[in-house]
């Protein structure tokens, strides 16, 4: 079900967004809608941390390298 919404922007914004509605081949309120979408789904996603992925938080101490790491364990596996 589609709602109508007033927002207040400034000018140059939305002439802009327009011009990036247009060359992308969409409405101005379907770019709006579907940002709204994407930042209100990554705030649900970002909530959802499973109980395993909890208790394996901080186990890798924060000054590891990954890349370093793994480039050695790459050097080392085919020498």
């Amino acid at each position: 079900m589609n709602t109508k919404l007033t927002l207040n922007l400034n000018k140059d914004i939305i002439e802009e967004a327009k011009i990036y509605a247009k060359s992308h081949d969409v409405s101005l309120s379907k770019l709006i809608e579907n940002y709204l979408n994407s930042i209100t789904r990554e705030s649900k996603k970002a909530t959802a941390i499973t109980p395993l992925v909890e208790s394996l938080t901080g186990i890798i101490p924060s000054d590891v390298d990954e890349r370093s790491e793994y480039r050695n364990y790459i050097h080392k596996k085919y020498q």
